[in-house]
């Protein structure tokens, strides 16, 4: 039978290839490089945020419907896509798992390299959606004060349980940003970390900013990094990526290549949203697929040795053993122009529910705060 459904895909998209081969003829190509000429004939488009969509893209071409296998949508203009009829999903809450893991192994770093406990200090929260929600989840089982900000949740819910953005930045001593990029309006996040609002910060604090680099404005975290008003920083998202900021790079405490969503499960969560969304489109039947066989951890058992330790400690060296950020931030370091080659080429990371602790030695109350991390328990 002869495929009459035509589909452009990222070549980058991982667990896609052959799956939709039996219903359409598709052509893969890196997600930077597809040109409006590409989609002439093209009834369905497959990206990531490496493609830009907007008018000069879509104009005047055959397609009908995008598929984003990302979170965010910022790199969609969705006014084009309305004005040329051109419907688009994206995935959100794809890669959350995975900026949570992201998030745990940094925290863990932050504490056993500057020698604090978790109980100690006071973690603020910029954003408490799908990812913001799971940080939030994460920081109270390890033991933080919690402080969340969340404008537009607060006006449908209510004030109680959140707080000011000003009192946030003054009381947290990690401030970690959950936020999609927003150009303009009342809930603006463009820049929303500048010169001003970096005045009402902590003395001594740290950032954390996993959602979009266009929300910091780098040059004013730069000085604040270099005079001494902010501790460190941890940045996985920058400006102009591929082309980021040398001198913040080789500032920040750790820095990564925009790979905190990209476990493996991340990516097989984007995927199968992805193409679960362009079936109920053209009606194919992968409505529910989902990608075998992802590939499991090299130690998917994790036995440490936590006789005599104190609970901190045990919940740190289970999150360490899962993924070790500083090997990725040492990666960027040392080869900063290959940003894009190094998201391209990650290497296979897990998320916790694939890992099952085998240890004797912890009680069973520590057993459920691993399970409510997300580990199985032997």
């Amino acid at each position: 039978m002869t495929n009459t459904l035509a589909i452009v895909a990222d070549d980058k998209i991982p667990f896609l290839k052959g799956v939709l081969e039996p219903y359409a003829n598709v052509r893969y190509i890196p997600g930077n490089e597809i040109k409006n000429a590409d989609l002439a004939y093209t009834d369905a488009l497959i990206v990531r945020t490496r493609t830009t969509i907007d008018e000069a893209l879509i104009k005047g071409t055959a397609i009908k419907f995008i598929a984003s296998a990302t979170i965010g949508f910022d790199h969609i203009d969705t006014d084009a896509c309305q004005k040329w009829g051109v419907q688009w999903m994206n995935a959100p809450g794809c890669n959350s798992g995975s900026v949570y893991q992201y998030m745990a192994a940094a925290l863990t770093h932050l504490s056993n390299a500057n020698n604090f406990d978790f109980a100690d200090r006071t973690l603020g929260i910029v954003g408490v959606g799908n990812v913001g929600s799971k940080v939030e989840k994460l920081g109270r089982i390890l033991g933080f004060s919690v402080l969340l900000n969340d404008p537009p949740r607060a006006r449908v819910e209510g004030s109680a349980g959140f707080t000011s953005l000003d009192t946030l930045l003054a009381q947290s001593d990690i401030i970690s940003f959950h936020v999609p990029l927003i150009l303009s309006g009342i809930d603006k996040t463009f820049e929303m970390l500048n010169a001003e609002t970096i005045r009402h910060i902590k003395p001594g604090a740290w950032i954390i900013n996993t959602s979009r680099g266009d929300i910091v404005d780098e040059s004013a975290l730069l000085t604040a990094l270099t005079n001494g008003s902010l501790n460190g920083a941890i940045l996985d998202v920058w400006k102009n990526e591929p082309e980021i900021h040398t001198e913040l790079l080789n500032n920040v405490y750790l820095g990564t290549p925009h790979i905190a969503g990209y476990s493996l499960d991340g990516k097989a969560n984007g995927t199968s949203q992805a193409i679960r969304n362009l079936a109920d489109f053209f009606n194919l039947k992968l409505d529910v697929w989902y990608p075998e066989n992802i590939p499991a951890p090299a130690e998917s058992n994790l036995k440490r040795t936590s006789g005599g330790k104190q609970r901190e400690e045990i919940l740190k060296d289970y999150i360490h053993a899962t993924y070790d950020i500083q090997q990725d931030s040492n990666s960027l370091k040392h080869h900063i122009r290959d940003f894009e080659y190094l998201r391209g080429h990650y290497p296979p990371r897990r998320e916790f529910h694939a890992y099952f602790i085998d240890d004797n030695n912890i009680s069973e109350e520590l057993k459920q705060d691993l399970v409510k991390l997300g580990f199985n328990i032997k």
